[in-house]
């Protein structure tokens, strides 16, 4: 596929196990936007990239000559690999970013089971979320692909980053429940917000990276999910103000 002249315009740039897979299924299934021939390209979180002349063209081959239609891709690591935003907005200052968050105390906990069901990790949950984080801090620039279980959900710190990059209007802040209960909804919003009408076709329900763990595994311990609630309280009350979104549902937003 040769090289694009246009520059892409939207990214789905987070969050892991948010929902960011489902969310490019029904986008791909719509039609109207120009995805990339697969999801998770990694470029702007690529490390081996020499950034001081980066391979743009490499990148834009991944996708389709333009048509009119909004170009973009979905690689969730972005809104938390260090420099991905700073890559993005060198890029193109303009792009849009589409960000969908999930109670973080979930989010973690389906993080560690996908990790392990890949062979990626081997220690329980309780030990990766407490002792376990020194592997991320040990990790360069204290991130960590894999480990970064309790790191990727302070959503109130990586939403000030990206405040710091790109202004708010070019920003959507969804939440992981309103794709799985009103995808139709969800996908009119972002037609909105990308300029475009949304799919006339009723949306099919779409569940992908479910986890396959034994039920003795899949249950996350009140002790845990306290743990998390705590840690992530603070932050989570900052991402409130600063993104808008309701979060009272959620087991760190909630004083129960």
């Amino acid at each position: 596929m040769a090289p694009c002249g246009e520059k892409l315009g939207f990214l789905i740039a987070g969050v892991q196990k948010g929902g960011t897979t489902a969310l490019y299924e029904q986008l791909k299934q719509g039609g109207s936007v120009s995805l990339s021939d697969t999801k998770e390209l990694h470029f702007f979180d690529d490390e081996a990239m020499d950034w001081a002349a980066p391979d743009y063209a490499a990148y834009e081959a991944h996708f389709a000559p333009f048509d009119g239609r909004p170009r973009g891709e979905a690689t969730p690591i972005y809104s938390y690999w260090p420099q991905s935003l700073e890559r993005i907005a060198a890029y193109n200052p303009a792009m849009r970013l589409i960000l969908i968050f999930r109670d973080p105390v979930e989010r973690a906990f389906s993080h560690w089971r996908m990790e392990v069901e890949r062979g990626f990790d081997d220690v329980s949950f309780s030990w990766a979320i407490r002792d376990g984080r020194r592997r991320v801090a040990d990790a360069p620039e204290g991130h960590h692909r894999v480990f970064s279980y309790v790191e990727r959900g302070f959503y109130g710190a990586e939403l000030d980053r990206a405040l710091d990059l790109f202004p708010r209007e070019q920003m959507l802040l969804l939440r992981s429940e309103d794709l799985k209960s009103d995808a139709a909804a969800v996908i009119a919003r972002i037609g909105r917000f990308l300029g475009i009408e949304a799919p006339q076709a009723p949306i099919s329900p779409i569940r992908a990276n479910v986890g396959k763990l034994p039920r003795s595994e899949s249950i996350l311990l009140p002790d845990d999910a306290a743990f998390l609630a705590n840690l992530y309280r603070s932050d989570l009350a900052h991402f409130a103000e600063v993104s808008g979104l309701d979060v009272s549902g959620w087991a760190a937003g909630s004083d129960d």
